[in-house]
């Protein structure tokens, strides 16, 4: 069953625990001192004719960093930014055409730390107006939506391994139909599933 607005505000007020891409891998050693870069990504919840999905993106197959993968709209907090959410926001807009007008902000989860040196806060929004979807072309190969019940459903979610920098990494994935959502996306995801259901 797929939570309602209220249910999903209310569980962003409660505490929970910040995630990180190392959280299936306690052997990393972090070295300590080292200095995170804060970003915001935002997850849009649009209401469609089955309930409520949220809208992901599959990044540009020509990206240097992460091609081809599935991600939150965001990005680091430029100097502009007043905040991570307003950085999540500005984001969401310039990646995707999502008017930040057209976000109601339910809360945001616990920071979420990446294997590439980032702070990341997950921003949890409702888009309340219909808008055109425009991916930003030098980013974004692909906007889709995904029901929210799937990504809110434990037994959806799979640990999976493979080789990074040397080592065997373990990560969360949960795919859906074509697309392989995995690695601090899935792992945002789960923290948030894990939260809702408290």
């Amino acid at each position: 069953m797929t939570p309602d607005l209220e249910t999903l505000r209310a569980a962003l007020g409660r505490p929970g625990r910040p995630s990180s891409d190392f959280d299936l891998n306690p052997e990393t050693v972090l070295p300590a001192g080292r200095k995170l870069r804060p970003a915001g990504v935002l997850a849009p919840i649009v209401a469609q004719g089955d309930g409520l999905h949220l809208l992901l993106t599959k990044r540009s197959s020509a990206l240097k960093h992460h091609p081809g993968q599935i991600a939150f709209p965001g990005g680091k907090q430029d100097e502009g930014d007043a905040d991570v959410t307003a950085a999540a926001l500005r984001e969401a807009h310039e990646e995707i055409g999502l008017p930040s007008g057209n976000v109601q902000v339910l809360g945001t989860l616990p920071a979420h730390e990446t294997v590439t040196g980032f702070i990341v806060t997950p921003v949890i929004g409702f888009v309340t107006r219909p808008f055109e979807i425009v991916p930003e072309r030098g980013e974004v190969e692909e906007v889709f939506s995904v029901p929210l019940t799937h990504v809110m459903t434990e037994a959806n979610y799979v640990i999976q391994s493979r080789r990074w920098r040397g080592q065997q990494r373990s990560y969360f994935a949960v795919p859906y139909g074509p697309y392989y959502i995995w690695g601090a996306t899935a792992r945002m995801l789960r923290a948030w599933t894990d939260q809702i259901s408290q």
